[in-house]
């Protein structure tokens, strides 16, 4: 039997995936929590794909403004949860980096090649996002974070 002594791990990166929804919004809450703890940097990424596939397939909507509106809101939703992330981390002496990226292909992809490239040591995803397609126990995202992540996952709901 292997003996693995958790309590000793530190975390020096921590990257948190977020979309704005609930789940996501707790692991931000949560990763400021360990960041604190293990003072460590968090890193909060949105990978900002609908306005990508939008351009990307601007050229089959018929109506040129279809869906701007929406998108917008969510845009100001979305940065207005950012900017409670970082005051939240400012408060709790934590340094909090905000990364905002566009991607039009897969959104597992992008966090996935982000964390590499960052180092990370832990990433911390909530259970199910904004997808309109759910899963039993798990988000296709989170699930795809899991399965293929080159470190640490911690998932919460």
């Amino acid at each position: 039997m292997i003996n693995v002594n958790v309590t000793s791990k530190s975390y020096s990166r921590i990257l948190v995936p977020v979309d704005g929804s609930g789940p996501s919004k707790n692991a931000a809450y949560y990763g400021i929590s360990l960041a604190e703890k293990y003072n460590a940097k968090l890193i909060v990424l949105n990978v900002d794909n609908l306005r990508s596939l939008k351009k990307t397939f601007s050229s089959f909507i018929t109506a040129p403004t279809y869906g701007t509106e929406d998108m917008e809101r969510k845009k100001e939703e979305m940065q207005k949860f950012l900017d409670d992330i970082l005051k939240i981390g400012e408060e709790s002496s934590v340094e909090v980096k905000i990364q905002i990226i566009e991607d039009s292909g897969s959104v597992i992809h992008a966090i996935l090649k982000y964390a590499e490239n960052e180092k990370t040591d832990l990433i911390i995803v909530g259970t199910r996002g904004h997808s309109k397609v759910k899963k039993l126990l798990l988000g296709s995202v989170a699930e795809g974070v899991v399965t293929y992540a080159h470190c640490a996952v911690l998932v919460v709901k």
